[in-house]
């Protein structure tokens, strides 16, 4: 399955979390700065043609981007044609959980 994504240079502040985690290393930081000032990660791919893409569309990318910055997209056949044609489909969101804000409670006699 080949998969494609796409990073919001304006959100992403450059951690590099996401070159770490990419199991095909399809993923770079930028030369150029964005609007805040950080050096973003960018695709290898944005402009390379689809049948040479390399992403997987695995989103382990997008899971560990702390920004929300990365779009992941996977081609899947589309239902009911024989002819086996493709399709881009945004793959599911990954709600990351939120931790507990549990007090405890002490009593003192």
């Amino acid at each position: 399955m080949k998969g494609k994504i796409e990073i919001n240079r304006e959100r992403c502040k450059g951690c590099g979390l996401c070159i770490l985690v990419c199991p095909k290393h399809r993923i770079e930081i930028s030369d150029t700065l964005n609007a805040t000032g950080y050096y973003p990660a960018r695709s290898q791919e944005e402009n390379v043609p689809d049948d040479q893409r390399e992403c997987t569309g695995c989103s382990l990318c997008a899971i560990m981007c702390p920004d929300v910055a990365i779009e992941v997209y996977r081609e899947g056949k589309e239902e009911g044609s024989s002819k086996g044609k493709h399709e881009a489909k945004k793959a599911p969101k990954v709600k990351k959980a939120k931790e507990s804000k549990h007090k405890k409670h002490s009593k003192h006699s």
